[in-house]
């Protein structure tokens, strides 16, 4: 590989210039063993969040954070197909989809994450389950796939590796929000996990990363252009994320929300969302299945037992409850207008339900349970919210987050097209 020096290399791209595929594999790989410094790299970052970079940037950036690591060879005798959501609040889609799809025939290895700030993570949701554990060998995950059909755990270690090293740096050097950046991380994963098929959950609005769906929407195509380019089929779904998803927003409170899915119930947007990821899914792997039916059959919820049994948990075990519960209620009659999403995750994160630095515990019984929908007519005094904590001080602050976020009116809210916004294919 060819020698570059950092400054040459951070210097092309702080005066506008186009990183040569011969520079970026070479400084990922570099910053990957230490030879470029923290700071050098924090400037190309904040270079790149200033000037950006073409699709040809981006893809190759992609590429060396793939290749700085393992790349997962799927030895299964099913399609794989994989789902990757942005973030959101109330966003559990994961838990019931992957066993959804996994019952319709394809097999799902889903390496997920832990939350931090408002936006809860999958694992922290499952480590709910008594006994359930996250970490599993590259072995047992091919046992899984193989025997179950889906698969939900932490990303192994040798998985793109500058990406993890290059995540830390962006939290703290204020470049998190360049979508190169964003979309090259999200991209690197899942293409190491080695699916032949992708489907991008791509959020828009209060409780999302991408606020205006004009920021979704150049995210998501970048996203299908990264997966395209690097042989995955891939399509991205936008969705509204103005209000919490479902109900339930926390951790073990999702997961009861998720079951009730999976046995055939559920709020109504959490299942619409699941059943169209699904038709996404399926469709990339070339599977003729409704999944809706396969829902309603209870083959999904027969999937989710067998998969959270697999990896030590126990599906029929009793969820952890909350030490505390304090309700919020409507001040006058009328109609819930809104429920703002990132009120809410901000209020479920300061119960104890995320983490403000990685490492940290979370409350598997903290979170909220939204008990109005808007559009519902309310009296003065009915309860809007529940809220879980262990710790009773934390009230206050999650009281403080939510101010604004409930708001009551005379008139029904503007409706929307539904939670499924576009579909972008490449």
């Amino acid at each position: 590989m060819s020698t570059f020096a950092a400054v040459d290399v951070i210097r092309t791209k702080r005066d506008g210039g186009r990183l040569s595929d011969e520079q970026i594999a070479w400084v990922v790989d570099a910053y990957t063993h230490g030879a470029v410094a923290e700071e050098q790299m924090s400037a190309l970052a904040m270079a790149i969040f200033l000037r950006g970079m073409d699709a040809g940037e981006i893809s190759r950036w992609t590429g060396a954070m793939i290749d700085s690591g393992e790349r997962l060879s799927l030895e299964v005798d099913r399609p794989t197909v994989d789902k990757h959501s942005t973030g959101g609040v109330g966003d559990k889609i994961t838990l019931p989809l992957a066993p959804l799809v996994a019952a319709c025939g394809a097999a799902v290895p889903q390496l997920s994450g832990r939350g931090l700030g408002h936006t809860g993570g999958t694992l922290d949701k499952l480590e709910s389950i008594p006994g359930w554990r996250a970490e599993l060998s590259t072995a047992e995950i091919m046992k899984q796939l193989n025997e179950v059909g889906a698969v939900i755990c932490a990303a192994t270690e040798g998985l793109a590796p500058a990406d993890r090293k290059l995540y830390a740096l962006r939290d703290v050097t204020s470049t998190v929000e360049s979508i190169p950046l964003i979309a090259s991380s999200i991209m690197s994963k899942k293409i190491a996990e080695g699916s032949a098929g992708l489907v991008l959950d791509v959020k828009t609005g209060s409780g999302a990363f991408m606020k205006t769906r004009e920021q979704a929407r150049e995210l998501a195509r970048t996203l299908v252009e990264i997966g395209t380019a690097h042989g995955v089929a891939t399509t991205a779904l936008l969705t509204d994320m103005g209000t919490p998803l479902g109900n339930a927003v926390g951790n073990a409170v999702e997961v009861a929300e998720s079951v009730e899915v999976l046995k055939g119930g559920g709020p109504a947007d959490v299942v619409e969302l699941t059943v169209a990821l699904a038709r996404e899914m399926l469709a990339l792997a070339g599977i003729s299945v409704d999944p809706a039916e396969v829902l309603a059959s209870g083959r999904a919820y027969e999937t989710w037992c067998r998969m959270i049994s697999a990896q030590g948990g126990d599906p029929e075990a009793a969820l952890p409850k909350p030490k505390h519960v304090h309700v919020v209620s409507a001040e006058r009659d009328g109609i819930l207008s809104t429920v703002d999403a990132y009120g809410v995750g901000v209020a479920a994160w300061r119960l104890g339900a995320g983490r403000a630095r990685r490492g940290d515990p979370v409350q598997y019984a903290a979170g909220i349970l939204c008990l109005a929908k808007p559009g519902a007519h309310v009296t003065a005094g009915q309860p809007l919210l529940e809220l879980h904590t262990d710790t009773p001080d934390a009230v206050p602050s999650a009281l403080a987050s939510l101010d604004g976020a409930l708001t009551i009116s005379d008139t029904f809210p503007t409706s929307t097209s539904g939670i499924v916004l576009e579909t972008i294919k490449p």
